[in-house]
Parts: C-alpha cells; sequence; structure tokens
C-alpha cells in the first residue's frame, strides 16, 4: 500500500505530467519544422494545454488549498477559476491562430509535402499519453482525486487529438498529391484545442456566474438529509460552486417542540452526513426550523 500523502503523490505524478508534456512539445514542434509538417506543429501546441492543466494543479496544491482567513472567509478558490478562464482564452487565441494560418494555407501556392520524420512526433506522443493517462487516473482513484482523473482524461484527449495528426501526415508524406491533408490535419488539431479551450471554460464560467448544482445532485442532498432521524422536511436548498466542491445553504423542518441542544445535534449530523457521502460537498450551512403541521 501506498503511505505517502495523497497531496504529495498528487504532486509528484503532476509534475512527470507536465515533463512530459514539455518533452512532448519540444519534440513535436522540432519534428514537424525539420519535417515540414504544420499538423505536427499544431499537435505540439495543443500538447500545451495539457501543461496548462498541470500547472493549475501544482499551483493549486500549494496555494488554492490554503485555509480561510478574515479577508477570505471562503477560501482562494476564485483565484483558480480566474486563472483557468485566462489559460482557456490563451488557448482559444493560439486555436484561432493556428486554424486561421491552416485555412489560409490551403488556397495558397503548392509546397513541399512533409517528411517522413514528422511522422515520429505524433507516434511517441500517442503512446506516451496513453502511458501518463493510465498512471494519473491510477493515482487520481487512489486518492479519491477529481481533478486528477479529470487531468487523466485531459492526456488521453491529447493522444486522441495526434491520432488524425498521423493519419494526415502519414497519407501527406507518401502520397505528395494528398499534401493537402497536412492542412486539414492542422484544421482538425487546431479545432480540438478550441473543443478544449471551451471545456475548460465552461465551468469556471457557470461558477463566477454563481450558477448552483443540477437537479440530480440536488435531489441526492434533500435524500441524504432526510434519512437523519428527526429530519421532517428540508426545503430551500441553495448551492454555490467555489473550486472543487459545493457550499451548501438549506433550511431543515424539525418537530417544534425538540429542545435547542436536540435541534443543533440533528443540524449536526445534517452537516457531518452531507459532508461525507454528498456529492463533492465542502461546506453546508443548516437552518433549523419548527414544523408547526
Amino acid at each position: 500500500m501506498n503511505k505517502t500523502k495523497p497531496s504529495r503523490q498528487a504532486r509528484n505524478i503532476t509534475v512527470i505530467g507536465l515533463t512530459v508534456n514539455l518533452l512532448l512539445s519540444a519534440l513535436k514542434f522540432a519534428l514537424g519544422i525539420v519535417g515540414r509538417s504544420q499538423a505536427v506543429v499544431a499537435d505540439a501546441v495543443h500538447s500545451l494545454s495539457d501543461m496548462a492543466t498541470d500547472l493549475l494543479i501544482l499551483i493549486g496544491l500549494r496555494f488554492w488549498s490554503a485555509p480561510a482567513d478574515e479577508k477570505h472567509p471562503y477560501g482562494y478558490q476564485r483565484i483558480e477559476t480566474v486563472v483557468t478562464l485566462i489559460i482557456s482564452l490563451l488557448l482559444a487565441s493560439v486555436a484561432m491562430g493556428l486554424g486561421w494560418d491552416a485555412i489560409r494555407r490551403l488556397g495558397g501556392e503548392p509546397r513541399c509535402p512533409p517528411l517522413s520524420i514528422a511522422l515520429l512526433g505524433p507516434l511517441v506522443s500517442i503512446i506516451a499519453k496513453e502511458i501518463l493517462f493510465r498512471r494519473t487516473r491510477a493515482v487520481g482513484k487512489r486518492i479519491h482525486s477529481s481533478a486528477l482523473i479529470a487531468n487523466a482524461w485531459h492526456h488521453r484527449s491529447d493522444a486522441l487529438s495526434s491520432i488524425p495528426t498521423l493519419i494526415a501526415v502519414g497519407i501527406a508524406t507518401f502520397f505528395p498529391e494528398w499534401i493537402i491533408l497536412d492542412q486539414i490535419g492542422a484544421l482538425i488539431v487546431a479545432l480540438l484545442i478550441l473543443k478544449v479551450a471551451w471545456d475548460i471554460a465552461a465551468p469556471a464560467l457557470a461558477e463566477l456566474s454563481e450558477r448552483g448544482a443540477d437537479d440530480t445532485d440536488v435531489q441526492k442532498i434533500a435524500q441524504l438529509v432526510l434519512r437523519v432521524e428527526g429530519v421532517r422536511s428540508v426545503h430551500k436548498i441553495r448551492s454555490r460552486r467555489l473550486g472543487a466542491g459545493w457550499f451548501i445553504d438549506l433550511h431543515v423542518l424539525v418537530g417544534g417542540d425538540l429542545s435547542v441542544r436536540t435541534g443543533h445535534d440533528i443540524a449536526s449530523q445534517v452537516q457531518n452526513r452531507l459532508l461525507e457521502e454528498g456529492p463533492a460537498v465542502a461546506d453546508v450551512t443548516v437552518h433549523i426550523e419548527p414544523d408547526e403541521s
């Protein structure tokens, strides 16, 4: 059994991922330029998106997990959200630049077909990122980290994006008359980067707009509360996302003749149950009301 602290396990696998992504980006950039393949250069940029996620996790482990203080009673998770949005905008701008360049070259003068050495970039990327996906997911499941599991799937998306690059460059290399596929491959990769940018931005925008939990999570919260002995009803369930967890505010109806101590104990049980079994619940505020029915 691995006795290393969860935070250290997360940091170690993320540093490995960051290193692999950096090396892959440099390799694909070099091979794309030397091998005259725009698609491989675009694929190198896609690898940078995984580096952005790795950096977010590394920074978060040291900063966003800091406890709340007097000036920041809800902690520092909003900074993570803002940084996430900035990274998504940068990725989107890169994707649009690569896409525009690919479209412009589609109608340009014929150029030399890519060299076979360019194929090495996406081939190495597919193998390395699949291994990294499996290792990162394993650690994420072991320490119950949704962030690491999400990052693992980000690694796999990079591996999958290298497949159309490999096919397009391979055909253009051995069949020069199909050189247009290199530009098409670059355009496909640009679209994939744009999708990654949106996937990163969407949850951050939802958090900043104070979007609450979906109906499934709200129903699960209500069911967990109703399982607490002494609770007759629950209503006014409100939620907002901060970082990786939900902050829940709800009203619980209990018998009107209960003592203050008993009501407090019921509220504590509700809070503990939601923190232990709720859908990524970070904090709970329980309001006790008398049931006069």
